[in-house]
């Protein structure tokens, strides 16, 4: 009995305590769950506050692992969702072999599930966020540069672009000065040729139609160089109008959802929420 009230209480620490159930993501032709380390877990926002946007929450753990999923997953769809912004925590391929397309493949699959069912989550097709920390940070961008490439199947029925991107503390760059290595080593695996790295180095695949992007990055982070998401802002910038930077002195990685007063980082959360009620996507 105390061995089953242990395991009753870890998982209750790891699984969100009002969204308990898995949404698998890939399904074999006898509707049977394949891929089961993809799946995705909603949190609606409740009906009194909901607002009509939708966010695909992506944790980071440079592509080898998803272990902060409490703290920048499941404790930021709780922020959103008090602030009426459903959210859709997901949990993508990663790790033992899973390389490049398969983390892009979840993303985007996601995003079909919430198009072909905003109906039930009173959601507007057309406000749909990307927002991933760390290496989810990287493929929420990933996102955005793929909007118009369904890597998904050759028969995609929903869109999948993301509407705006929110990139906290990301890795950008792939490229040898600035490059997160693990990250990079995990999403493309080998060989890893400079066309490569080109090609997956954000920062140099914008493009004028990039969507409004919200970026956080912490001059003292400690794991990915910040300066990944200045040269990101500086591409932004030059291509763009639509994209707004924060640059903090402290803050460090990894913190995800919490709330430190201590630091002035915390501030991403409110400004946020303001840069979304600028572009009309909140009342």
């Amino acid at each position: 009995m105390k061995k089953i009230i242990i395991s009753l209480f870890i998982l209750g620490y790891m699984l969100p305590n009002f969204a308990q159930t898995k949404i698998y993501l890939w399904y074999n032709k006898k509707g049977k769950p394949i891929h089961r380390s993809a799946y995705i877990i909603a949190y609606p926002a409740p009906d009194s506050i909901r607002k009509d946007v939708g966010i695909i929450v992506s944790p980071g753990g440079s592509y080898a692992h998803l272990m902060g999923i409490k703290t920048e997953g499941f404790g930021v769809a709780e922020w959103l969702n008090t602030n009426g912004i459903s959210a859709f925590v997901l949990h993508y391929r990663v790790g033992w072999g899973h390389h490049h397309p398969q983390e892009i493949q979840d993303w985007q699959k996601t995003v079909m599930y919430i198009r072909n069912n905003a109906e039930k989550y009173k959601i507007d097709k057309n406000k749909i966020g990307a927002m991933g920390f760390s290496a989810g940070g990287h493929l929420s961008l990933l996102a955005a540069m793929l909007k118009d490439t369904c890597l998904v199947d050759t028969t995609c029925k929903a869109a999948v672009n993301p509407n705006f991107v929110v990139p906290v503390y990301p890795v950008v760059s792939m490229q040898d000065s600035l490059a997160h290595k693990r990250s990079r080593r995990n999403l493309l695996g080998l060989p890893l040729t400079q066309e490569r790295k080109n090609d997956f180095s954000i920062e140099l695949q914008v493009t004028e139609d990039f969507p409004p992007v919200f970026l956080v990055a912490n001059k003292d982070d400690h794991k990915v160089k910040y300066q990944n998401s200045e040269n990101l802002s500086r591409a932004l910038a030059y291509k763009t109008k639509n994209h707004r930077f924060l640059l903090y002195n402290e803050g460090g990685h990894g913190y995800g959802g919490k709330d430190r007063p201590q630091y002035e980082c915390t501030q991403w959360k409110n400004q946020f929420i303001l840069w979304l009620k600028e572009l009309n996507l909140i009342d």
